[in-house]
């Protein structure tokens, strides 16, 4: 007995076992609970909306009064009866059936009745129903009609009686017949001051300045007091911004573009460094503190004003767009481009100082639509302002924003945009983004033990410390900013995934676009942050527009440059020869522009040294020589910015590739003849000439191609007495070409001016050719030295004396 009552004895459930219910039933309470208070919540707004549905057909409903009969007459009610009685079948009625009927036909009934009323013919009081109150009994107020005064005319005579005659009075309009003379005396009245005489234009413009000068004190108290004290004082700003409604015809211009900038420079000073968010209704349902409620109440009418603020220059833009004349006609349509303009540069100044505040977004909206405008002067404003919020975005947010709404208008204008706009997204701030990579580097990491991992493998001890190292090393990664890295990165990698949508589709549809030169400019800059996937596709479509011949020189050049980009990222990968782009260079490096317009040179320089310099293992010998020999020749005929630079970049070549100093002698290596028209490198047989264009180069009118020539006739030494000096050395070619531009149509270094033609001092010689003048000019100098006075007096008194004598 004793096993057997152990098992059949149930064991008491502790109390904590006791306490716990399981999560299912939990959740069904829940969803039990939620679903009556929904049930509940459902009927009574279905009760709310009868309710609101018949106060609105009462309040809309029109009260009928019920309908009165007259006593009708007695000869009338004879003739009722007749009918009535010659309608009835009498032959087969009894007389009291008769009387009967003729009694009932008397009283109400449904018939006589007006339909209009709603309680029943005959109803019963019941014993349940309550007594009426007072303000129940009491009659409705109907709409009635104005009573009408009635005069009443004579009574006629007839053989019922009398019957009376009754006219409604004739208005009289009173007011009209008095109003006649005392028109033309208000009339006259208000002639007489119009008939003052006007003001001469000096006292017009005196008068304009005077309330012009009101209007800036009023401006400048304003804002000083709003700058003082901006969380007391930021009412004062709905003030300040009431201003921009001016209606003066004579000042309304002047003061409404001073109030635009004024409240640009409010705003920039006054707004936060942080976007303000919306409360929540259980935020302001919260009691809090004095001071925590004056900054809500900041923040709000800053939002507000700043809102409306906004929606003013858009709407000031919109009428200069459509030509509409608004605001009591106080501004005339010749002066609102003038007020567009400072629109447009308020909202472009507001784009690039608040991009983290409110509505910047709505801002972008607003400015790129604009950088396409027929207005030069509007467009290069947009296009700057979009460029420099590009330039000095760190986080990427702005970037994507601006990125999107071109994108969007790009497509939706059919690539019918101006060029300047796909040059601001040169402007992007993007040299990291994520790359794909294998499955193993792109499976998501375990960076903490789960619940059940934690349970089953380390004991409560443990678990505790875990927490708390997890905790800690939570701590860390936020002092490291790595999540914001994180979501730079991702940024970054959206917008130029959005930007290569961009590109892609102008190569895609519009290859002859104007287009064509900034995408292939963007693509050379971004093209290292290219996926593997689309290399071997762009690659040929790069050379299907080279070869097709409709591409002008600079956008063959800027083909080229992307394609060795493309190829010296991580293209080095594919092992691709890209011969066919060295021979185009090599063919149409002669063609370079040898005039003032001389900036393809930039670009000639920069694939030099990304096709010889940057990938010189994978270059022969012999294409080096070939363009060495042939850039030679190329700076005989160029500017000489671009001398310097096409010399300086022959120096780098002849770094990079020692072997070429066999072009300084004039042996000739193998067999065979340079051919200098032939269009492949390779095949030139460039070893057996010499760069002979260098003693050309070495007599040229520009200091710094002498220097050069003659730096590369010695071999181009790093050390010694022919090596260039250690500023010159260490600059590139394209850095050289800039130094040393003529763009400015001056000379640099500049030239020394010419020599006084004032000779300091004179040599006195046998300078004479002439002997005897030489020998009297002797005589004379000799006579003079020996005389030591002169006696003016004697001279005079001696032939006085003598014409006396004779």
């Amino acid at each position: 007995m004793g096993p057997a009552s152990k098992k059949n004895k149930k064991k008491k459930p502790s109390f904590r076992k006791l306490l716990k219910t399981s999560n299912l039933k939990l959740e069904n309470k829940q969803k039990n609970r939620q679903f009556k208070q929904q049930s509940s919540a459902k009927k009574q707004r279905k009760e709310q909306r009868k309710l609101r549905q018949a106060i609105t057909d009462v309040s809309h409903k029109t009260l009928k009064p019920l309908e009165r009969y007259k006593k009708k007459l007695v000869g009338e009610e004879e003739e009722d009866e007749e009918e009535f009685l010659e309608s009835l079948p009498v032959d087969m009625i009894d007389e009291d059936d008769l009387e009967q009927i003729r009694a009932m036909a008397k009283k109400a009934s449904f018939l006589t009745r007006d339909i209009s009323s709603c309680a029943p013919a005959h109803a019963k009081k019941r014993k349940s129903e309550q007594p009426l109150k007072k303000y129940e009994k009491m009659p409705r107020k109907m709409q009635q009609e104005e009573e009408k005064e009635l005069i009443h005319l004579l009574p006629i005579k007839d053989k019922s009686g009398l019957i009376p005659q009754s006219m409604e009075k004739p208005v009289v309009p009173e007011a009209e017949e008095e109003e006649e003379p005392i028109d033309q005396d208000e009339f006259s009245k208000e002639e007489e001051p119009e008939s003052v005489p006007l003001l001469t234009p000096q006292e017009q413009l005196e008068l304009r300045a005077q309330t012009l000068t009101e209007k800036k004190l009023r401006m400048a108290s304003l804002s000083s007091a709003v700058l003082a004290d901006p969380h007391v004082n930021i009412k004062k700003l709905k003030e300040l911004r009431a201003m921009l409604m001016e209606t003066d015809p004579c000042v309304a211009v002047t003061v409404r573009k001073l109030v635009m900038v004024s409240l640009l420079e409010v705003f920039k000073d006054i707004v936060p460094s942080y976007r303000i968010r919306p409360l929540t209704e259980e935020e302001k349902a919260a009691k809090v503190k004095k001071d925590t409620l004056q900054l809500r109440e900041f923040e709000e009418g800053l939002v507000s004003q700043y809102k409306f603020y906004l929606e003013d220059l858009e709407q000031t833009v919109k009428d200069w767009k459509q030509k509409k004349q608004k605001r009591s006609q106080a501004v005339s349509l010749q002066s609102y481009k003038g007020l567009a303009e400072v629109a447009i540069r308020c909202i472009c100044d507001l784009l690039v100082a608040l991009p983290h505040f409110n509505f910047h977004n709505n801002i972008v909206v607003m400015v790129v639509p604009l950088m396409r405008d027929p207005d030069r002067k509007v467009s290069e404003m947009c296009c700057a302002a979009v460029s420099r919020l590009l330039k000095q975005d760190k986080l990427g947010q702005a970037s994507l924003a601006v990125v999107k709404v071109i994108s969007g208008m790009v497509k939706s204008r059919n690539y019918n945009v101006k060029p300047e706009v796909l040059n601001c997204l040169l402007c992007l701030r993007i040299k990291e983004v994520e790359m794909k990579k294998d499955t193993e580097d792109t499976a998501p990491k375990k960076k903490f033990m789960s619940y059940k991992e934690k349970r089953t493998n380390l004991s409560r001890m443990q678990r505790k410390w875990k927490k708390a190292e997890e905790k800690l090393q939570k701590e860390l990664l936020e002092a490291e900013a790595s999540e914001n890295k994180d979501k730079k990165i991702k940024l970054h990698t959206e917008t130029l995934n959005i930007v290569f949508l961009i590109y892609f589709r102008i190569l895609k549809k519009a290859q002859k676009s104007i287009l064509l030169p900034s995408v292939l400019e963007g693509l050379a800059k971004f093209a290292h942050l290219i996926n593997l996937e689309f290399f071997d596709d762009l690659l040929a479509v790069l050379y299907g527009l080279i070869t097709s011949g409709d591409l002008t020189y600079r956008e063959s050049l800027h083909c080229i440059l992307t394609s060795f980009h493309i190829l010296s990222g991580q293209g080095d990968v594919l092992h691709i020869d890209p011969l066919k782009f060295y021979n185009h260079l090599y063919k149409t490096l002669l063609t370079l522009h040898a005039g003032g317009r001389n900036e393809d040179t930039a670009i000639v320089l920069q694939c030099l040294d990304i096709m010889l310099t940057k990938r010189r293992k994978q270059v022969t010998l012999q294409r080096a020589q070939g363009f060495l020999k042939r850039l030679s020749t190329l700076s005989l005929h160029l500017l000489p910015d671009s001398s310097v630079g096409i010399l300086a970049a022959n120096r780098t070549l002849m770094h990079a590739f020692p072997k070429c100093d066999i072009l300084l002698d004039n042996e000739m290596q193998g067999s065979g003849v340079y051919l200098a028209e032939l269009d492949v490198p390779e095949y030139c047989n460039p070893q057996n000439t010499a760069l002979w264009e260098l003693h050309l180069l070495k007599r040229h009118f520009h200091p710094m191609v002498r220097k050069f020539a003659a730096h590369l006739m010695k071999g181009a030494p790093s050390e010694g007495s022919g090596a260039l000096s250690m500023e010159l050395s260490r600059r590139t070619p394209v850095q050289l070409f800039e130094d040393y531009s003529v763009k400015d149509m001056t000379f640099n270094p500049p030239v020394a001016g010419p020599s006084s033609k004032k000779k300091e001092h004179f040599t006195i010689g046998d300078a004479f050719l002439d002997s005897e003048l030489k020998t009297l000019i002797d005589a004379a100098l000799q006579n003079e030295s020996e005389q030591t006075s002169l006696d003016f007096t004697s001279q005079h008194t001696e032939p006085e004396t003598a014409v006396t004598v004779n």
